[in-house]
């Protein structure tokens, strides 16, 4: 069974969406591209991941300066008329351009240890902490003794 209703809803959704694209200048050349990012805090470091498809790696660019983790690049478009000649498209859902994702990240970071790879299109970067910000187990004195000592002797 075929519900018009929702057919009849979708297609005034889409109606708005033209409506939104055509006031606002945006067409389907000149939409903005916005990465996908994760961003995970383990013990030792901050992960982020960036979903970065058809790129490769000297197509981005990556900096850190001040706490802020910047990736930015180009991604460029699916087809190029002055190397495709004369193109009839029939669709071109897929957004090329200029990108540009920030993230702040927490005090006590060892910016000289970040590291980057590139794998499947996912860019994934490792901010390690500063060791002031990792966690670390402190002993506890008793009676001169430390009390991970006297542990350590009462196990042998």
């Amino acid at each position: 069974m075929l519900n018009t209703r929702n057919l009849n809803t979708l297609d005034r959704m889409l109606t708005l969406d033209r409506v939104f694209d055509q006031a606002f200048g945006s067409s389907l050349g000149s939409r903005v591209w916005v990465p996908a990012m994760d961003v995970a805090e383990r013990k030792d470091a901050y992960v982020v991941q960036a979903e970065l498809p058809g790129l490769s790696p000297d197509q981005v660019d990556l900096s850190f300066e001040k706490n802020v983790l910047t990736i930015r690049g180009t991604k460029p478009a699916s087809f190029d008329t002055s190397t495709d000649g004369e193109l009839r498209i029939y669709a071109a859902e897929r957004v090329s351009g200029s990108f540009e994702r920030s993230v702040r990240l927490p005090e006590f970071v060892d910016a000289d240890r970040i590291t980057a790879s590139f794998d499947n299109g996912v860019l994934t970067v490792t901010v390690p902490k500063a060791e002031a910000a990792q966690p670390r187990k402190i002993s506890i004195e008793h009676g001169g003794t430390r009390i991970a000592e006297q542990s350590e002797a009462n196990g042998r």
